[in-house]
């Protein structure tokens, strides 16, 4: 029995539409692994260099705040190159920057570790602009959701083994660091050791943007520029809901950053050995949230109540972080049956749990801001998409504050303000439709 043409057209087009996916997943991993290696990056540098908790959160700054001046350079370069084409670029981009890493390692000059780390966010930016269409596009619309869902787990999921891998390849051949302080061999030691496992890296990206290039991968139709686009920016940030969504992202990227990239050094700071495998646990909670989203919305909730829970949960969990107690074992005794002889204070599971907190903000911010948009809905997206721009200063303002009488774990109380302004988004800011 044959199918109907139009079923039979369905049934082809998915087929086709199976290689580029895998494709795009792909890419998806590699983003999420070069994203969320940092996390260990971090604190292991702080060690190499002696870095203190503001200069330790340059680092971040540093790969974040590629995204604010290159977000539109990207668009423009996919206008001129096509979409694939953009790809392969941004991935020659970040093996540059992987091959960067090695006279920095050598050198031990702090501001090479920067420019590296600039030049990695400047190709993810230019990865991200050219891949994130091909979600939406190789598909229905309907089922677009799902397929966002599936990369955002992909994404953090590479982040639970980002940091495990590089504390395999670079940690393995040294013992407890955590409560010592370093000799000088032992200093270079662990500088060299980020030698090969950055070009092995650097070689495998530049391989991969190579065969990227030469994939059947299809070319999606290029946006032409229609219009007086300072015209479109304005009436754009007329709408009350996408003016403060892009707010809302921004701090949510931020604190996003500050549970997945500074849980290691504040665990340096405590004397855990295990300090760089940290942001996988914060990852490993994202992927739970992620799982819980696609389960619970819209089916059982809706995207603002879930929107709802997380700031809420998120003042929580702030506030239990920067009044916990660093001797306490409790939850840790409680999660045994996960953890394992793992022992980790209470105030590190909470920032892990801030994972759960942030899973959905942006799946759920995303659509809230860009209902009733129209013909502004293509703004409006680059616009949100720039809230990433907060992950170079969430961290920021954490080293900050480390450096006061507060200490690092103090430090924490910058979020507070970022999820009290994700809850007034989620209970006030995302129904407003003027500003009058």
């Amino acid at each position: 029995m044959s199918l109907p043409i139009n079923e039979q057209e369905q049934s082809n087009n998915s087929k086709s539409n199976v290689l580029p996916m895998a494709i795009v997943a792909g890419l998806f991993f590699i983003l999420g692994f070069a994203t969320w290696l940092n996390g260990s990056l971090m604190p292991y540098l702080k060690q190499i260099l002696q870095l203190s908790p503001f200069q330790a959160s340059l680092i971040l700054f540093s790969f974040y705040i590629a995204v604010t001046f290159t977000a539109l350079p990207s668009a423009a370069i996919i206008r001129k190159v096509g979409y694939k084409n953009g790809m392969a670029l941004g991935m020659a981009t970040m093996m540059a920057a992987g091959l960067l890493f090695i006279p920095a390692a050598k050198t031990q000059i702090f501001a090479l570790f920067l420019l590296a780390q600039l030049v990695m966010g400047a190709g993810q930016t230019l990865l991200q602009t050219a891949v994130n269409p091909y979600v939406v596009r190789l598909g229905s619309e309907e089922s677009a959701a799902a397929r966002i869902s599936v990369m955002g787990i992909l994404n953090k999921g590479a982040g639970v083994v980002a940091p495990i891998v590089f504390t395999a390849l670079i940690l393995s051949g040294f013992g407890d660091t955590a409560n010592t302080e370093l000799t000088a061999i032992e200093i270079d030691g662990m500088a060299d050791a980020l030698v090969m496992p950055y070009l092995g890296m650097a070689l495998f990206i530049g391989l991969l943007g190579f065969a990227v290039k030469k994939s059947p991968l299809p070319e999606l139709e290029r946006e032409v520029d229609e219009g007086d686009n300072k015209g479109q920016l304005k009436e754009a940030l007329s709408h009350p809901n996408l003016a403060l969504g892009v707010l809302a992202l921004f701090f949510y990227v931020a604190v996003e950053v500050i549970a997945g990239d500074t849980i290691g050094t504040f665990a340096l700071s405590l004397g855990v050995k295990n300090y760089s495998v940290m942001t996988s646990y914060t990852m490993g909670c994202m992927v739970v949230g992620y799982i819980l989203g696609i389960i619970l919305i819209p089916r059982f909730i809706s995207q603002q109540t879930a929107l709802t829970i997380s700031a809420l949960l998120g003042v929580l969990l702030s506030l239990g972080v920067v009044f916990g107690d660093n001797n306490s074992f409790v939850i840790a005794n409680g999660l045994s049956f996960i953890l394992g002889e793992a022992q980790f204070p209470d105030t590190l599971i909470l920032i892990a749990f801030l994972g759960l907190a942030n899973a959905i903000v942006w799946p759920a911010v995303f659509p809230l801001a860009l209902s009733g948009m129209g013909k502004l809905t293509s703004i409006g997206s680059a616009l949100l998409v720039m809230g990433i721009s907060g992950g170079a200063f969430g961290p920021l303002f954490w080293g900050l504050a480390s450096g006061t009488s507060m200490g690092q774990q103090g430090g924490y109380i910058v979020m507070l303000p970022c999820y009290l302004f994700i809850l007034f988004y989620a209970v006030k800011g995302c129904k407003m439709k003027s500003w009058k």
